[in-house]
């Protein structure tokens, strides 16, 4: 007789995204995207494209967020997210979201909403003032639907990103309080078992918390002009690598290892080569800037020019790669929305609210 077969054991599961404002840059790689990368082989992963988060600042450019939409997914495969282990998602086609996004908003004080940081900084950066939408604060109500659709255990972030996080986990301990009975002094990772829907997902921020951007000042962003793009051309790194002013006036002066360019040599030169520049650098060992840079353009072109290659071959003439990118994400979100609703159905049940079951398919 055959050995009977041990069932195996549900992957872990794990949720990020991004919202399509733009290509991504360096500092989305360093921050969130080289985890995405060694995940995908270890979880079921889930990556979002938050279509629905973009208009809350440009609901005016409807034909922009779209084409957006279509070259982050791009980004992602030049990188090497494989849509043969990761779905990827789109947001407006899980509707299951919305509404997990409006019972959540139930649970979550206004003022905790309005104090979160992140969104102070981005009223502030974007300069919206006292102009921006309802909807714009509400797209931190939506984060916790985002995540919590999909029930994760980790979410991988960019530094700035761990307020929304915590306000994720505060909303889904206070889900499983109300509505599950959840003591509210059982450990985190015990919610579930405890009866809870949620779990309390984690936050995992990237190798690089925080990556400068060529300013030197601000952290890496398009909105502020002083991003490398994952799709720049070789010449158009070197360039802007050029451009990170240190304020040393000549090689042998004593250099600040703290600056921005010497966090980009942290960042992307190997660990044993950048101490040694590092060490050379603050003791102004005839060790000038220009050089630091061609080294440091060097080493991030070698980095991207896999993804350049990858990235080329959605980029051919016509609409064959576009309609590639619809199918990998058509794929994704049919199996997106059997967690979601099964996830909302949940949540409706502890809510009292489960009366009878809906069907959904993806066409």
């Amino acid at each position: 007789m055959p050995e009977p077969t041990t069932p195996q054991k549900p992957k872990t599961r794990v949720l990020t995204g991004d919202t399509p404002t733009g290509r991504l840059h360096l500092g989305h790689f360093v921050g969130s995207i080289e985890r995405r990368l060694a995940m995908q082989h270890q979880h079921e992963c889930f990556f979002l494209l938050a279509n629905m988060h973009a208009f809350t600042t440009r609901w005016d450019k409807p034909d922009e967020i779209r084409a957006d939409t279509i070259e982050i997914v791009k980004d992602w495969l030049s990188c090497g997210i494989d849509p043969s282990l990761a779905h990827v998602v789109l947001q407006t086609e899980v509707p299951a979201i919305a509404e997990l996004s409006w019972f959540f908003a139930m649970l979550i004080p206004f003022n905790r909403v309005m104090s979160n940081p992140t969104i102070k900084t981005e009223i502030d950066a974007k300069g919206l003032g006292d102009s921006y939408p309802f909807g714009f604060p509400l797209y931190s109500v939506g984060q916790c639907a985002d995540i919590l659709a999909f029930r994760p255990a980790f979410v991988p972030v960019g530094e700035d990103q761990v307020p929304h996080i915590e306000m994720c986990r505060f909303v889904a301990g206070k889900f499983n309080q109300v509505y599950c009975a959840v003591n509210n002094r059982t450990p985190e990772d015990d919610h579930v078992k405890a009866g809870g829907v949620f779990p309390i997902p984690k936050a995992k921020v990237g190798r690089v918390a925080r990556l400068p951007g060529i300013d030197g000042t601000h952290k890496m962003s398009k909105s502020l002009g002083n991003a490398i793009f994952l799709s720049d051309p070789p010449k158009e790194v070197q360039k802007k690598i050029n451009r990170i002013f240190t304020g040393r006036q000549s090689a042998t002066e004593p250099g600040d290892v703290n600056n921005a360019l010497m966090q980009f040599v942290d960042a992307f030169i190997p660990q044993e080569r950048a101490a040694e520049l590092k060490d050379r650098y603050a003791r102004g060992d005839n060790l000038g800037d220009g050089h630091i840079k061609q080294e440091l353009a060097e080493a991030i072109n070698a980095l991207l020019e896999p993804m350049r290659a990858r990235r080329a071959e959605y980029d051919k003439p016509g609409r064959t790669g576009d309609d590639t990118v619809i199918d990998i994400i058509r794929r994704g979100t049919a199996r997106a929305n059997e967690v979601a609703e099964e996830t909302l159905w949940m949540a409706k049940e502890a809510m009292r609210l489960g009366f009878f079951r809906r069907g959904l398919t993806t066409a």
